[in-house]
């Protein structure tokens, strides 16, 4: 079995509106889901992509206000890298500066990477990228010739990398490229979403918390497609769980051996099937099991909603 690539990545933040604003008011990306974490109804669960929200440009957070910071480190996701069109990198080098974000220029095998955090700590880049489709969703002064395009790929830090590495090319099925002193790299068949950087040190384990990456999710293409995956990932001698429903796709989670906890998500049915494309991300959207709980959910929720800044401030 061949895995296309990244599905989505969720990672832990702090405030909500803080969350929203460097996202979407500064990123550029869409908010096409307002949910709620269905095992913690109190907590918010928002998706970022681009306009349609589209497999393989998926961030999506769980923003816990009160929470500790984490801390890096093996079995987890290092950094998260955005694909931005070709010819853009100095659009976003100004952007960047525009907003008083400190950024770094990272070369990864001959290419260039704008390394930068966002407000809570979750390590990012910018990378260009010629695959994968444009992203017609202009915000805030990013244009559609200049928006992301949903992600190039991640780097994986692993406390026995070479588990993870035997994972990623024998289980899911990717393909081992290139390497250096530092980095493995793997690509898989999607034009999105495609590329995995394993850092072959082995790396003490880190720790959750606002800041860091909870899973990563690779694709599935429908629910058949998905059950295979589950009796294929099992038959590799992990600990894989049944089918959760996630209301915009369906998901089995297993941890691999390296502990970073990896998902496998369906691409249908997609974030319009409650929602109209125009109107995606505009309300509080409960899946049927918790609308008879909406008032008490609402009122334990911190408000955030889409908005354009002129600059990042707390508030």
């Amino acid at each position: 079995m061949h895995t296309k690539g990244i599905h989505h990545i969720t990672a832990i933040v702090g405030k909500p509106q803080e969350n929203v604003d460097f996202y979407a008011g500064v990123l550029g990306l869409r908010l096409v889901k307002k949910t709620i974490n269905f095992d913690d109804p109190g907590t918010y669960h928002l998706y970022f992509g681009d306009d349609q929200g589209s497999p393989g440009t998926i961030m999506t957070f769980f923003p816990w206000p009160n929470a500790m910071p984490g801390r890096i480190g093996g079995g987890q996701v290092g950094t998260t890298d955005f694909a931005i069109p070709p010819r853009t990198m100095d659009f976003w080098k100004k952007r960047l500066e525009k907003f008083d974000i400190r950024y770094e220029e990272v070369i990864r095998f001959g290419k260039t990477h704008l390394a930068f955090t966002d407000p809570h700590g979750l390590q990012l880049t910018l990378v260009e990228q010629e695959s994968g489709r444009n992203n017609p969703w202009p915000f805030n002064g990013v244009s559609d010739i200049e928006a992301i395009k949903g992600f190039a790929g991640a780097t994986l830090l692993s406390v026995n990398p070479n588990e993870t590495a035997q994972l990623l090319e024998q289980t899911m099925g990717c393909e081992k490229m290139t390497e250096d002193d530092e980095w493995i790299r793997f690509t898989s068949k999607g034009d999105i979403g495609n590329t995995i950087d394993l850092k072959k040190e082995n790396v003490g384990p880190g720790r959750m918390g606002v800041g860091m990456v909870h899973h990563i999710a690779f694709r599935a293409k429908d629910d058949d497609d998905q059950l295979k995956w589950q009796s294929h990932v099992a038959d590799a001698g992990y600990q894989v769980t049944p089918v959760q429903d996630r209301q915009y796709f369906n998901a089995i989670y297993f941890r691999e051996h390296g502990q970073i906890l990896f998902e496998i998500a369906t691409d249908p049915p997609g974030f319009a099937h409650d929602e109209s494309y125009k109107t995606m991300g505009e309300q509080l959207k409960l899946p049927e099991w918790y609308e008879p709980k909406r008032e008490q959910i609402e009122s334990q929720l911190h408000p955030a909603e889409v908005r354009t800044i002129n600059h990042l401030n707390s508030d």
